[in-house]
Protein backbone atom coordinates (compact mmCIF):
# COMPACT_ATOMS: atom_id res chain seq x y z
CA UNK A 1 0.00 0.00 0.00
CA UNK A 2 2.82 2.39 0.88
CA UNK A 3 4.67 1.97 -2.42
CA UNK A 4 1.44 2.02 -4.39
CA UNK A 5 0.58 5.40 -2.87
CA UNK A 6 4.09 6.69 -3.62
CA UNK A 7 3.87 5.51 -7.24
CA UNK A 8 0.46 7.14 -7.75
CA UNK A 9 1.67 10.43 -6.26
CA UNK A 10 4.85 10.28 -8.38
CA UNK A 11 2.86 9.75 -11.58
CA UNK A 12 0.33 12.50 -10.81
CA UNK A 13 2.97 15.04 -9.78
CA UNK A 14 5.09 14.28 -12.84
CA UNK A 15 2.11 14.81 -15.17
CA UNK A 16 1.23 18.10 -13.44
CA UNK A 17 4.82 19.34 -13.65
CA UNK A 18 5.03 18.43 -17.33
CA UNK A 19 1.65 20.04 -18.06
CA UNK A 20 2.78 23.35 -16.55
CA UNK A 21 6.54 23.36 -17.15
CA UNK A 22 6.51 22.62 -20.90
CA UNK A 23 4.08 25.45 -21.87
CA UNK A 24 5.85 27.80 -19.48
CA UNK A 25 9.21 26.97 -21.06
CA UNK A 26 7.81 27.68 -24.52
CA UNK A 27 6.39 31.01 -23.30
CA UNK A 28 9.79 31.95 -21.87
CA UNK A 29 11.43 31.15 -25.21
CA UNK A 30 8.90 33.29 -27.06
CA UNK A 31 9.37 36.15 -24.60
CA UNK A 32 13.14 36.06 -25.15
CA UNK A 33 12.59 36.26 -28.90
CA UNK A 34 10.19 39.18 -28.56
CA UNK A 35 12.66 40.96 -26.27
CA UNK A 36 15.48 40.57 -28.82
CA UNK A 37 13.39 41.95 -31.70
CA UNK A 38 12.05 44.78 -29.51
CA UNK A 39 15.66 45.85 -28.90
CA UNK A 40 16.28 45.67 -32.64
CA UNK A 41 13.26 47.91 -33.29
CA UNK A 42 14.59 50.46 -30.78
CA UNK A 43 17.99 50.46 -32.52
CA UNK A 44 16.27 51.03 -35.83
CA UNK A 45 14.22 53.88 -34.37
CA UNK A 46 17.47 55.71 -33.45
CA UNK A 47 18.38 56.09 -37.15
CA UNK A 48 14.99 57.36 -38.31
CA UNK A 49 15.49 61.03 -37.15
CA UNK A 50 18.85 61.20 -38.92
CA UNK A 51 17.27 59.92 -42.14
CA UNK A 52 14.64 62.62 -41.99
CA UNK A 53 17.31 65.31 -41.68
CA UNK A 54 19.93 64.26 -44.21
CA UNK A 55 20.70 61.63 -46.78
CA UNK A 56 24.41 62.40 -47.01
CA UNK A 57 26.32 59.14 -47.15
CA UNK A 58 29.12 60.18 -44.81
CA UNK A 59 26.77 61.51 -42.17
CA UNK A 60 24.53 58.46 -42.40
CA UNK A 61 27.51 56.17 -42.08
CA UNK A 62 28.48 57.92 -38.84
CA UNK A 63 24.91 57.61 -37.56
CA UNK A 64 24.75 53.90 -38.46
CA UNK A 65 28.16 53.30 -36.89
CA UNK A 66 27.07 54.96 -33.66
CA UNK A 67 23.69 53.17 -33.57
CA UNK A 68 24.77 49.68 -34.66
CA UNK A 69 27.32 47.45 -32.90
CA UNK A 70 29.69 45.02 -34.63
CA UNK A 71 28.29 45.79 -38.04
CA UNK A 72 24.85 44.82 -36.77
CA UNK A 73 22.95 47.52 -38.69
CA UNK A 74 22.58 48.44 -42.34
CA UNK A 75 20.58 51.18 -44.16
CA UNK A 76 19.34 50.64 -47.69
CA UNK A 77 18.55 53.92 -49.55
CA UNK A 78 16.46 53.69 -52.75
CA UNK A 79 17.53 55.12 -56.11
CA UNK A 80 16.16 58.64 -56.75
CA UNK A 81 16.85 61.75 -58.91
CA UNK A 82 19.16 59.76 -61.11
CA UNK A 83 21.22 58.51 -58.20
CA UNK A 84 21.79 54.81 -57.68
CA UNK A 85 20.62 52.94 -54.59
CA UNK A 86 22.96 53.19 -51.60
CA UNK A 87 23.63 50.47 -49.02
CA UNK A 88 25.27 51.59 -45.80
CA UNK A 89 26.67 48.99 -43.36
CA UNK A 90 26.94 45.22 -43.72
CA UNK A 91 24.04 43.72 -45.61
CA UNK A 92 22.92 40.24 -44.51
CA UNK A 93 19.36 40.05 -45.84
CA UNK A 94 18.72 39.06 -49.43
CA UNK A 95 17.94 41.75 -52.03
CA UNK A 96 14.60 40.14 -52.70
CA UNK A 97 13.56 40.43 -49.03
CA UNK A 98 14.64 44.06 -48.92
CA UNK A 99 12.72 44.85 -52.14
CA UNK A 100 9.61 43.09 -50.78
CA UNK A 101 9.66 45.15 -47.56
CA UNK A 102 10.19 48.39 -49.55
CA UNK A 103 7.28 47.49 -51.84
CA UNK A 104 4.88 46.43 -49.08
CA UNK A 105 5.89 49.11 -46.58
CA UNK A 106 5.59 46.63 -43.70
CA UNK A 107 8.26 45.50 -41.23
CA UNK A 108 9.43 41.92 -41.57
CA UNK A 109 11.95 39.44 -40.23
CA UNK A 110 14.01 37.04 -42.24
CA UNK A 111 16.41 34.25 -41.47
CA UNK A 112 20.07 35.02 -42.17
CA UNK A 113 23.27 33.06 -41.40
CA UNK A 114 23.87 33.11 -37.63
CA UNK A 115 20.50 34.53 -36.63
CA UNK A 116 17.71 36.76 -37.98
CA UNK A 117 17.40 40.21 -39.51
CA UNK A 118 14.74 42.81 -38.79
CA UNK A 119 13.80 44.83 -41.88
CA UNK A 120 12.14 48.12 -40.85
CA UNK A 121 10.80 50.38 -43.70
CA UNK A 122 10.85 54.19 -43.25
CA UNK A 123 8.97 56.40 -45.74
CA UNK A 124 10.90 59.59 -46.70
CA UNK A 125 10.58 62.18 -49.45
CA UNK A 126 13.20 60.43 -51.51
CA UNK A 127 11.41 57.07 -51.16
CA UNK A 128 11.21 54.12 -48.77
CA UNK A 129 14.37 53.49 -46.80
CA UNK A 130 14.85 50.00 -45.31
CA UNK A 131 16.74 49.72 -42.03
CA UNK A 132 18.24 46.27 -41.44
CA UNK A 133 19.09 45.25 -37.84
CA UNK A 134 20.92 41.97 -37.30
CA UNK A 135 19.68 39.86 -34.32
CA UNK A 136 22.12 37.01 -33.55
CA UNK A 137 20.75 33.63 -32.37
CA UNK A 138 22.54 33.97 -29.02
CA UNK A 139 20.51 37.11 -28.28
CA UNK A 140 17.23 35.40 -29.24
CA UNK A 141 17.94 32.49 -26.83
CA UNK A 142 19.56 34.61 -24.14
CA UNK A 143 18.38 33.41 -20.67
CA UNK A 144 16.20 30.61 -22.05
CA UNK A 145 18.52 27.79 -20.94
CA UNK A 146 18.79 29.26 -17.44
CA UNK A 147 15.02 29.60 -17.17
CA UNK A 148 14.50 26.04 -18.33
CA UNK A 149 17.06 24.80 -15.80
CA UNK A 150 15.24 26.66 -13.04
CA UNK A 151 11.92 25.16 -14.18
CA UNK A 152 13.46 21.67 -14.21
CA UNK A 153 14.86 22.15 -10.71
CA UNK A 154 11.53 23.41 -9.40
CA UNK A 155 9.72 20.50 -11.06
CA UNK A 156 12.16 17.97 -9.60
CA UNK A 157 11.78 19.56 -6.17
CA UNK A 158 8.00 19.32 -6.45
CA UNK A 159 8.21 15.66 -7.46
CA UNK A 160 10.61 14.81 -4.63
CA UNK A 161 8.52 16.73 -2.13
CA UNK A 162 5.30 15.06 -3.21
CA UNK A 163 6.95 11.63 -3.01
CA UNK A 164 8.21 12.39 0.50
CA UNK A 165 4.75 13.52 1.60
CA UNK A 166 3.14 10.47 0.01
CA UNK A 167 5.68 8.22 1.73
CA UNK A 168 4.88 9.76 5.12
CA UNK A 169 1.16 9.35 4.48
CA UNK A 170 1.79 5.76 3.38
CA UNK A 171 3.73 5.04 6.57
CA UNK A 172 0.86 6.54 8.58
CA UNK A 173 -1.52 4.14 6.85
CA UNK A 174 0.73 1.09 6.64
CA UNK A 175 2.06 1.02 10.21
CA UNK A 176 -1.37 0.56 11.84
CA UNK A 177 -2.20 -2.15 9.30
CA UNK A 178 1.14 -3.85 10.00
CA UNK A 179 0.49 -3.70 13.75
CA UNK A 180 -2.92 -5.25 13.14
CA UNK A 181 -1.30 -8.10 11.19
CA UNK A 182 1.33 -8.62 13.88
CA UNK A 183 -1.34 -8.64 16.57
CA UNK A 184 -3.36 -11.23 14.67
CA UNK A 185 -0.24 -13.40 14.27
CA UNK A 186 0.59 -13.13 17.97
CA UNK A 187 -2.97 -14.01 18.92
CA UNK A 188 -2.85 -16.97 16.55
CA UNK A 189 0.38 -18.12 18.22
CA UNK A 190 -1.36 -18.17 21.59
CA UNK A 191 -0.19 -14.81 22.97
CA UNK A 192 -3.53 -13.84 24.46
CA UNK A 193 -2.23 -10.48 25.68
CA UNK A 194 -1.70 -9.21 22.14
CA UNK A 195 -3.52 -5.93 21.51
CA UNK A 196 -3.36 -3.33 18.72
CA UNK A 197 -2.99 0.46 19.26
CA UNK A 198 -6.15 2.23 18.13
CA UNK A 199 -4.52 4.80 15.85
CA UNK A 200 -4.22 5.69 12.19
CA UNK A 201 -7.01 6.38 9.69
CA UNK A 202 -10.59 5.95 10.89
CA UNK A 203 -11.06 2.60 9.10
CA UNK A 204 -7.93 1.14 10.69
CA UNK A 205 -8.92 2.52 14.08
CA UNK A 206 -12.26 0.76 13.80
CA UNK A 207 -10.47 -2.44 12.77
CA UNK A 208 -8.16 -2.14 15.79
CA UNK A 209 -11.13 -1.61 18.11
CA UNK A 210 -12.86 -4.69 16.66
CA UNK A 211 -9.67 -6.77 16.98
CA UNK A 212 -9.12 -5.78 20.61
CA UNK A 213 -12.74 -6.54 21.41
CA UNK A 214 -12.42 -9.94 19.73
CA UNK A 215 -9.21 -10.68 21.68
CA UNK A 216 -10.92 -9.79 24.95
CA UNK A 217 -13.79 -12.14 24.11
CA UNK A 218 -11.35 -14.93 23.24
CA UNK A 219 -9.58 -14.49 26.57
CA UNK A 220 -12.92 -14.55 28.40
CA UNK A 221 -14.09 -17.65 26.53
CA UNK A 222 -10.84 -19.46 27.25
CA UNK A 223 -11.07 -18.50 30.91
CA UNK A 224 -14.61 -19.86 31.09
CA UNK A 225 -13.49 -23.05 29.35
CA UNK A 226 -10.61 -23.52 31.78
CA UNK A 227 -12.90 -23.01 34.75
CA UNK A 228 -15.35 -25.53 33.34
CA UNK A 229 -12.60 -28.09 32.70
CA UNK A 230 -11.22 -27.60 36.19
CA UNK A 231 -14.68 -27.90 37.72
CA UNK A 232 -15.53 -31.07 35.81
CA UNK A 233 -12.17 -32.60 36.67
CA UNK A 234 -12.65 -31.71 40.31
CA UNK A 235 -15.97 -33.54 40.33
CA UNK A 236 -14.11 -36.73 39.39
CA UNK A 237 -12.27 -36.71 42.69
CA UNK A 238 -15.19 -38.20 44.59
CA UNK A 239 -15.66 -41.35 42.45
CA UNK A 240 -11.87 -41.69 42.27
CA UNK A 241 -11.70 -41.69 46.04
CA UNK A 242 -14.29 -44.48 46.13
CA UNK A 243 -12.31 -46.48 43.54
CA UNK A 244 -9.09 -46.00 45.50
CA UNK A 245 -10.72 -47.23 48.71
CA UNK A 246 -12.24 -50.24 46.95
CA UNK A 247 -8.93 -51.06 45.27
CA UNK A 248 -7.20 -50.99 48.63
CA UNK A 249 -9.45 -53.81 49.80
CA UNK A 250 -8.83 -56.12 46.84
CA UNK A 251 -5.89 -57.90 48.39
CA UNK A 252 -2.41 -58.54 47.03
CA UNK A 253 -3.12 -60.15 43.65
CA UNK A 254 -1.60 -58.96 40.39
CA UNK A 255 -4.99 -57.71 39.17
CA UNK A 256 -5.47 -55.77 42.39
CA UNK A 257 -2.06 -54.16 42.06
CA UNK A 258 -2.80 -53.18 38.46
CA UNK A 259 -6.13 -51.70 39.53
CA UNK A 260 -4.49 -49.63 42.27
CA UNK A 261 -1.82 -48.47 39.79
CA UNK A 262 -4.46 -47.44 37.29
CA UNK A 263 -6.45 -45.53 39.94
CA UNK A 264 -3.29 -43.73 41.09
CA UNK A 265 -2.44 -42.81 37.52
CA UNK A 266 -5.98 -41.58 36.96
CA UNK A 267 -5.73 -39.38 40.04
CA UNK A 268 -2.47 -37.92 38.78
CA UNK A 269 -4.03 -37.21 35.37
CA UNK A 270 -6.99 -35.47 36.98
CA UNK A 271 -4.65 -33.36 39.11
CA UNK A 272 -2.65 -32.48 36.00
CA UNK A 273 -5.81 -31.42 34.17
CA UNK A 274 -6.87 -29.21 37.07
CA UNK A 275 -3.44 -27.55 37.38
CA UNK A 276 -3.20 -27.05 33.62
CA UNK A 277 -6.66 -25.50 33.45
CA UNK A 278 -5.90 -23.17 36.37
CA UNK A 279 -2.54 -22.11 34.99
CA UNK A 280 -3.93 -21.55 31.45
CA UNK A 281 -1.17 -23.67 29.90
CA UNK A 282 -1.82 -26.20 27.13
CA UNK A 283 -1.29 -29.84 28.00
CA UNK A 284 0.61 -30.52 24.78
CA UNK A 285 3.31 -28.07 23.70
CA UNK A 286 6.32 -28.19 21.46
CA UNK A 287 9.34 -29.38 23.34
CA UNK A 288 12.35 -27.13 23.56
CA UNK A 289 15.97 -28.03 22.88
CA UNK A 290 17.03 -31.03 24.94
CA UNK A 291 13.45 -31.95 25.90
CA UNK A 292 11.49 -35.00 24.80
CA UNK A 293 11.58 -38.67 25.63
CA UNK A 294 12.63 -42.11 24.42
CA UNK A 295 9.74 -43.41 22.33
CA UNK A 296 11.01 -46.98 22.48
CA UNK A 297 11.09 -46.94 26.28
CA UNK A 298 7.57 -45.46 26.49
CA UNK A 299 6.25 -48.09 24.06
CA UNK A 300 7.83 -50.92 26.09
CA UNK A 301 6.37 -49.52 29.30
CA UNK A 302 2.83 -49.12 27.96
CA UNK A 303 2.89 -52.49 26.20
CA UNK A 304 3.92 -54.09 29.50
CA UNK A 305 0.89 -52.44 31.10
CA UNK A 306 -1.57 -53.52 28.40
CA UNK A 307 -0.08 -57.00 27.93
CA UNK A 308 -1.70 -58.25 31.13
CA UNK A 309 -5.16 -57.39 29.84
CA UNK A 310 -4.22 -58.79 26.41
CA UNK A 311 -3.23 -62.07 28.04
CA UNK A 312 -6.55 -62.27 29.86
CA UNK A 313 -8.42 -61.78 26.56
CA UNK A 314 -6.23 -64.14 24.57
CA UNK A 315 -4.72 -61.50 22.30
CA UNK A 316 -1.37 -61.95 20.58
CA UNK A 317 0.89 -58.95 21.04
CA UNK A 318 3.93 -57.94 18.99
CA UNK A 319 6.29 -54.98 19.14
CA UNK A 320 9.07 -53.94 16.77
CA UNK A 321 11.66 -51.17 16.58
CA UNK A 322 11.92 -50.73 20.38
CA UNK A 323 15.24 -52.47 20.88
CA UNK A 324 17.21 -49.21 20.75
CA UNK A 325 16.56 -45.62 21.92
CA UNK A 326 14.40 -43.43 19.69
CA UNK A 327 14.43 -39.78 20.82
CA UNK A 328 11.44 -37.61 19.91
CA UNK A 329 10.57 -33.98 20.81
CA UNK A 330 7.47 -34.98 22.79
CA UNK A 331 6.85 -35.11 26.53
CA UNK A 332 6.81 -38.59 28.00
CA UNK A 333 3.35 -38.20 29.53
CA UNK A 334 1.87 -36.96 26.24
CA UNK A 335 3.22 -39.92 24.26
CA UNK A 336 2.03 -42.33 26.94
CA UNK A 337 -1.46 -40.78 26.84
CA UNK A 338 -1.57 -41.09 23.05
CA UNK A 339 -0.49 -44.75 23.13
CA UNK A 340 -3.06 -45.52 25.83
CA UNK A 341 -5.74 -43.88 23.69
CA UNK A 342 -4.81 -45.96 20.61
CA UNK A 343 -4.42 -49.23 22.51
CA UNK A 344 -7.62 -48.57 24.41
CA UNK A 345 -9.43 -48.24 21.08
CA UNK A 346 -8.06 -51.65 20.06
CA UNK A 347 -9.46 -53.30 23.18
CA UNK A 348 -12.72 -51.35 22.96
CA UNK A 349 -13.55 -51.82 19.27
CA UNK A 350 -12.17 -55.31 18.46
CA UNK A 351 -13.39 -58.68 19.77
CA UNK A 352 -11.41 -60.69 22.32
CA UNK A 353 -8.61 -62.75 20.83
CA UNK A 354 -7.79 -60.12 18.18
CA UNK A 355 -4.05 -59.68 17.75
CA UNK A 356 -2.42 -56.26 17.64
CA UNK A 357 1.06 -54.80 17.18
CA UNK A 358 3.02 -51.62 17.80
CA UNK A 359 5.93 -50.73 15.49
CA UNK A 360 8.37 -47.85 15.81
CA UNK A 361 10.21 -46.68 12.66
CA UNK A 362 13.07 -44.25 13.21
CA UNK A 363 13.94 -42.04 10.19
CA UNK A 364 16.27 -39.11 9.64
CA UNK A 365 13.58 -36.45 9.91
CA UNK A 366 10.63 -38.26 11.45
CA UNK A 367 9.60 -41.12 13.73
CA UNK A 368 6.55 -43.22 12.80
CA UNK A 369 4.60 -45.15 15.42
CA UNK A 370 2.21 -47.72 13.91
CA UNK A 371 -0.58 -49.29 15.97
CA UNK A 372 -2.28 -52.06 13.98
CA UNK A 373 -4.73 -54.83 14.73
CA UNK A 374 -6.36 -57.84 13.07
CA UNK A 375 -9.90 -56.69 13.77
CA UNK A 376 -12.75 -55.88 11.38
CA UNK A 377 -11.16 -52.53 10.39
CA UNK A 378 -12.69 -49.09 9.94
CA UNK A 379 -15.02 -48.71 6.99
CA UNK A 380 -14.86 -44.89 6.94
CA UNK A 381 -11.46 -43.55 8.12
CA UNK A 382 -12.41 -39.96 7.35
CA UNK A 383 -15.44 -40.18 9.62
CA UNK A 384 -13.25 -41.66 12.34
CA UNK A 385 -10.79 -38.76 12.03
CA UNK A 386 -13.69 -36.31 12.08
CA UNK A 387 -14.89 -37.95 15.29
CA UNK A 388 -11.36 -37.56 16.58
CA UNK A 389 -11.71 -33.80 16.08
CA UNK A 390 -14.46 -33.59 18.65
CA UNK A 391 -17.62 -34.87 16.94
CA UNK A 392 -17.95 -38.04 19.01
CA UNK A 393 -20.74 -40.49 18.19
CA UNK A 394 -22.57 -42.99 20.36
CA UNK A 395 -20.13 -45.00 22.46
CA UNK A 396 -17.21 -42.64 21.76
CA UNK A 397 -16.27 -39.22 23.10
CA UNK A 398 -13.98 -38.53 20.15
CA UNK A 399 -11.14 -37.49 22.50
CA UNK A 400 -8.78 -40.43 21.88
CA UNK A 401 -7.82 -39.67 18.31
CA UNK A 402 -7.97 -35.96 19.09
CA UNK A 403 -5.25 -36.41 21.73
CA UNK A 404 -3.12 -38.33 19.23
CA UNK A 405 -3.70 -35.76 16.48
CA UNK A 406 -2.75 -32.79 18.67
CA UNK A 407 0.41 -34.58 19.76
CA UNK A 408 1.47 -35.18 16.14
CA UNK A 409 0.56 -31.69 14.93
CA UNK A 410 2.54 -30.09 17.77
CA UNK A 411 5.69 -31.42 16.05
CA UNK A 412 4.58 -30.72 12.47
CA UNK A 413 3.41 -34.29 11.86
CA UNK A 414 0.01 -35.86 11.36
CA UNK A 415 -2.15 -38.94 11.95
CA UNK A 416 -3.47 -41.27 9.25
CA UNK A 417 -5.84 -44.27 9.41
CA UNK A 418 -5.54 -47.14 6.94
CA UNK A 419 -5.54 -50.91 6.56
CA UNK A 420 -2.88 -52.97 8.32
CA UNK A 421 -1.02 -56.04 7.11
CA UNK A 422 -2.78 -57.92 9.93
CA UNK A 423 -6.08 -57.36 8.14
CA UNK A 424 -7.58 -54.73 10.42
CA UNK A 425 -6.93 -51.08 11.20
CA UNK A 426 -3.61 -49.29 11.13
CA UNK A 427 -3.15 -45.91 12.83
CA UNK A 428 0.00 -44.13 11.77
CA UNK A 429 1.38 -41.49 14.16
CA UNK A 430 3.92 -39.31 12.30
CA UNK A 431 6.20 -37.34 14.66
CA UNK A 432 8.37 -34.78 12.90
CA UNK A 433 11.84 -34.38 14.40
CA UNK A 434 12.84 -30.97 12.99
CA UNK A 435 9.50 -29.16 12.95
CA UNK A 436 9.22 -29.16 9.13
CA UNK A 437 6.17 -30.19 7.18
CA UNK A 438 6.02 -34.00 6.88
CA UNK A 439 7.26 -35.47 3.60
CA UNK A 440 4.76 -38.20 2.85
CA UNK A 441 5.82 -39.26 -0.64
CA UNK A 442 7.39 -42.71 -0.61
CA UNK A 443 7.15 -43.23 3.15
CA UNK A 444 3.95 -45.23 3.09
CA UNK A 445 5.34 -47.80 0.66
CA UNK A 446 8.48 -48.10 2.77
CA UNK A 447 6.39 -48.52 5.88
CA UNK A 448 4.34 -51.24 4.18
CA UNK A 449 7.50 -53.14 3.20
CA UNK A 450 8.90 -52.88 6.70
CA UNK A 451 5.61 -54.02 8.18
CA UNK A 452 5.59 -57.10 5.90
CA UNK A 453 9.19 -57.82 6.95
CA UNK A 454 8.24 -57.56 10.62
CA UNK A 455 5.19 -59.77 10.04
CA UNK A 456 7.34 -62.36 8.24
CA UNK A 457 9.85 -62.50 11.09
CA UNK A 458 7.09 -62.85 13.64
Amino acid sequence: MRWALVKVCLAVTTMVVIAFAVPLGLVIKEMARDRAFSNAEREAAVVVPALSITTDRDQLERVVASAGSDDGMAVHLPASDGRAAVDLGRQRAADADIAAVRRLGRASTTEVPGGSALLQPVALSLGTVVIEVYVPESEVSNGVATAWAVLAAVGAALVVGSVAVADRLGVRMVQPARRLVEGAQELGEGKLGARVPEEGPSELRLAAVAFNSMADQVVQLLANERELAADLSHRLRTPLTVLRLNAASLGESAAAEQTRTAVAQLEREVDTIIRTAREAKPQTAAAGPGAGCDAAEVVRERMAFWSALAEDEGRKVRTAGVDRPVRIPVARTDLAASLDALLGNVFRHTPEGTAFAVDVHNGEDAVIVLVSDAGPGISDPEAAMARGRGSGTAGSTGLGLDIVRRLAESTGGDVRIGSSVLGGTEVRLWIQLDGREPVRRGHRGAVRRRRRAFAGRS
